[in-house]
C-alpha cells in the first residue's frame, strides 16, 4: 500500500478518535476545569446547562471589550472598568454557594450579566427607545433603550451617565432596576425614575411625543 493510502486510512481514524474531544470542549464551561476554583466553578463544570451560559457570557464579554476598544477616546479606561466589573460580577457568582439553591443563583447570575453587557455596549439590534421627560424641566432628560435579553434590559441614559437596568418582577407596568438605587417604573407614558446616589428622591416622568 502506498504511503498515500495509509495516510487516507488513518485520517479518518484520527478525526473519529478527536470528535468526542471536541464534544466535551463544546459542551464544558469557556475556563479548564482541571483549574476550578471554588464550589461555583465545580458547579459550572458539572452542569452542561451552567457551563453553555458561561461560554455564553465570555463570547458576550469579548463582544463588549472589543466594542470599548473600538472607541475613539477613553478606550483604556473603559476596557479597565469591564474588567473590573467582571472581576465583581464572579465574586458575586462565587459567593452563590451561600444560596438556598446555589445551581439557580448562578444561572440567574449569568444570565443578568450577560444582559447588562448588551444593554451597555448595544451587543444586539435594540426592541425601541423612549425619552423620558423627568420633573419641571424639559432639559431634564433620561432616554431608555430596549433589548431582547433573558431577562429583559434597557440602557439608561442620563447626560454622560449611561448604566444598565435589569427587568424587576412588579405587580403592574414595567420596572427595571439599575445600579446604586437607580430605576424607572413605566406605566403608560408616565414613569417614576431614581437616579443612581443614596438621597437620590424618586421623580415624575412623562414620555416625550
Amino acid at each position: 500500500m502506498s504511503v498515500d493510502g495509509v495516510f487516507l486510512r488513518l485520517v479518518p481514524a484520527v478525526l473519529i478518535s478527536l470528535m468526542p474531544l471536541a464534544g466535551a470542549a463544546q459542551e464544558g464551561p469557556s475556563f479548564d476545569c482541571a483549574m476550578a476554583a471554588g464550589a461555583a466553578e465545580e458547579a459550572v463544570c458539572a452542569d452542561p446547562v451552567l457551563a453553555g451560559l458561561d461560554r455564553a457570557l465570555e463570547a458576550r464579554y469579548a463582544a463588549a471589550m472589543q466594542a470599548a476598544d473600538r472607541q475613539d477616546a477613553g478606550a483604556e479606561a473603559a476596557m479597565a472598568e469591564l474588567r473590573a466589573t467582571q472581576r465583581g460580577w464572579i465574586k458575586g457568582r462565587d459567593a452563590c454557594w451561600k444560596a438556598g439553591d446555589p445551581g439557580a443563583c448562578i444561572a440567574e447570575a449569568y444570565r443578568t450579566r450577560s444582559a447588562k453587557l448588551v444593554a451597555l455596549w448595544g451587543l444586539e439590534p435594540a426592541t425601541g427607545m423612549t425619552r423620558w421627560i423627568c420633573g419641571d424641566s424639559e432639559a431634564n432628560e433620561v432616554i431608555t433603550t430596549y433589548f431582547a435579553t433573558d431577562p429583559p434590559s434597557l440602557r439608561f441614559e442620563q447626560g454622560d451617565a449611561v448604566d444598565a437596568g435589569i427587568q424587576a418582577r412588579t405587580a403592574s407596568g414595567a420596572r427595571y432596576d439599575g445600579r446604586a438605587g437607580r430605576f424607572i417604573w413605566m406605566k403608560g407614558e408616565a414613569a417614576t425614575y431614581r437616579d443612581a446616589g443614596a438621597d437620590q428622591p424618586e421623580q415624575g416622568c412623562r414620555a416625550a411625543p
